[in-house]
């Protein structure tokens, strides 16, 4: 039977400790400051389960449990666009947001940060364009970290692609599947 979206409604809670445990015990732990900016007021906006998730992650990041495999730094959590001008574009790359509409949870590594978005789904905001692309997006925050944590497994070599491939396409998220910059495409370089 294949994975759904809706199968992995509250993963955070139930299930990224476990994977986490199984494929990262080790290493260096994220650690942000305590004046990191509060998670409250963004997730007043959310969807019920997107809030919920969130607010799960938030506490683990908060916490210094998560493995710093996950892109998480004290620079990329909760990032401040407006205080770093960097401007907020929708998909259509005309409508502006602002750091309200947005919480961003980590980054690439090439200047793009993963935003949680205020209908609770997680894309990815380009710096050069200072977009958040439609292309680039998850259904969820659960559905996201589900991939990420499979993405950063199979590339340490911890979990092969095989047992994954299937559940990416059958979840049928952008973000996973876009060619060229899609979870599973980069997986397979």
């Amino acid at each position: 039977m294949s994975l759904t979206v809706e199968q992995l409604t509250g993963y955070v809670e139930r299930g990224l400790d476990a994977d986490l445990a199984r494929w990262f015990p080790d290493g260096p732990r994220v650690e942000v400051p305590a004046s990191t900016r509060p998670v409250a007021p963004f997730l007043a906006r959310l969807p019920h389960d997107a809030a919920t998730a969130l607010a799960a992650f938030d506490r683990r990041v908060r916490a210094g449990t998560l493995p710093g495999v996950l892109d998480i730094a004290d620079w990329s959590y909760a990032f401040d666009f407006a205080a770093n001008d960097c401007r907020i574009l929708g998909s259509d790359h005309e409508t502006e947001l602002s750091d309200d509409d947005v919480w961003s949870i980590g980054a690439d590594g090439g200047g793009n940060y993963y935003v949680v978005l205020t209908d609770g789904r997680v894309a990815v905001w380009f710096h050069e364009e200072e977009a958040v692309e439609a292309d680039t997006q998850h259904d969820s925050l659960d559905v996201f970290l589900w991939s990420l944590v499979r993405y950063h497994a199979v590339r340490a070599g911890v979990l092969d692609l095989a047992e994954v491939e299937g559940d990416f396409r059958a979840l049928g998220q952008p973000g996973a599947l876009a060619p060229g910059l899609g979870l599973l495409a980069l997986m397979s370089r």
